[in-house]
């Protein structure tokens, strides 16, 4: 499909233009730009925001479907339910499972990825610290096996994209220098380990912090842990949900002050129940309670997962990074500063951590992944590889 969209405000190139365009050939952007365009408009969106499609580094489902539990048709509902949130790359988050489950798990998401529905797979588990596992089933937790890593990677076929495991556990290491070797990027989480044993996994290759502060030891100014040995060094990018259940918005305000938005990725974290309301439901093993929106381990007071969206996420990220509230004359949508690092920390930065060409951007040579949004900050139509869904 050729097609020129022209919006009251477009961010492009990380620059914001009020008004802006695009031209859209072949499932790819041609050509961008201020004002108006130099030829007819086929789209014309005047009281929009278009902006680069959400990238979802860290999803466990949605709209009642759960990539732990996934069939062909399963991930399909999950990946299709965060598209109309906006959310165009999707990584299809495992959970900690025994050796066949992981295998059979890897099987269809591997097909997934090759048909386009999800952009790869990560592996949260289960080499995890049993003392921040979190949602994670305990007893499937185990020590990184060289044999299962690269039973694994075999059997996903370059699919695995990302997987977190805690440094401190015995052979970690020799596991991220494997990973990194297969291509695939590290990330540390769920873990106990000291500053230290952080800072060894970074130098072995650890790129990205999976949801910082979440399920790991916490910062001491005596202890640093592995909080400040992530949110330190600048080659490492840290997720944070921005759910409003997992971290108070100062946490979010003080780490993207420190690490800025181009290190930050905004991640939802989400399982099944993200779209479906109070109930219950599954993540992997464990069953879980959702009350008022809030996913927990049922019979316990651990957070699993979440039910947000990614345009949920952007939305609060304005709000929190704004000059100014909602209910200021222009809102937040007017505030430039604000919508760029939105789109970065919802875009660009993650699909740049995973390694995605042509992804999170709107520019000349990019694909055609892109959000209209009103000025409410709420989807109104998506975008995916140029075709509208």
């Amino acid at each position: 499909m050729n097609t020129t969209i022209s919006a009251g405000t477009v961010v492009v190139d990380g620059q914001v233009h009020r008004p802006g365009w695009l031209q859209i050939a072949d499932g790819m952007i041609h050509d961008v730009g201020p004002d108006s365009p130099p030829r007819p408009v086929d789209t014309a969106l005047p009281d929009a925001i278009v902006v680069p499609g959400f990238v979802d580094m860290h999803c466990h489902g949605g709209g009642g479907a759960s990539y732990p539990d996934a069939t062909a048709s399963t991930t399909e509902q999950a990946a299709d339910f965060h598209r109309s949130h906006g959310t165009t790359t999707t990584l299809a988050s495992l959970v900690s499972a025994s050796p066949a489950d992981l295998l059979d798990a890897t099987g269809v998401l591997g097909a997934a990825t090759r048909a386009g529905h999800i952009a790869g797979i990560h592996l949260e588990g289960p080499w995890l610290s049993a003392a921040r596992c979190g949602a994670h089933d305990a007893r499937q937790l185990r020590n990184p096996d060289p044999v299962e890593i690269d039973t694994l990677l075999a059997a996903a076929d370059g699919t695995i994209r990302m997987v977190t495991l805690a440094p401190e556990l015995p052979g970690a290491l020799d596991a991220v220098d494997r990973f990194v070797q297969a291509g695939v990027v590290v990330a540390v989480g769920h873990t106990d380990a000291e500053y230290a044993q952080t800072r060894a996994a970074i130098d072995a290759g650890a790129t990205v912090a999976t949801h910082l502060f979440n399920a790991m030891r916490p910062l001491h100014h005596r202890d640093p842990g592995p909080i400040a040995a992530l949110l330190e060094d600048p080659g490492v990018c840290v997720e944070l949900i921005a759910d409003g259940v997992h971290l108070h918005p100062a946490v979010i305000r003080t780490v993207i002050a420190a690490a800025g938005p181009a290190r930050v990725a905004l991640v939802t974290d989400a399982m099944a129940a993200a779209g479906c309301g109070d109930g219950r439901y599954r993540l992997g093993e464990c069953d879980v309670t959702v009350t008022d929106g809030i996913a927990r381990v049922t019979g316990d007071d651990t957070i699993a997962g979440s039910t947000a969206t990614m345009d949920a996420v952007f939305r609060a990220v304005v709000d929190h990074t704004a000059g100014h509230g909602r209910g200021a004359t222009t809102g937040p949508a007017g505030d430039d500063a604000a919508l760029l690092a939105a789109v970065q920390m919802t875009a660009t930065t993650p699909a740049r951590a995973l390694g995605l060409p042509g992804v999170g951007v709107l520019g000349a040579g990019a694909r055609a992944n892109l959000v209209v949004l009103d000025r409410d900050l709420r989807v109104s139509r998506v975008m995916v590889d140029g075709a509208w869904r």
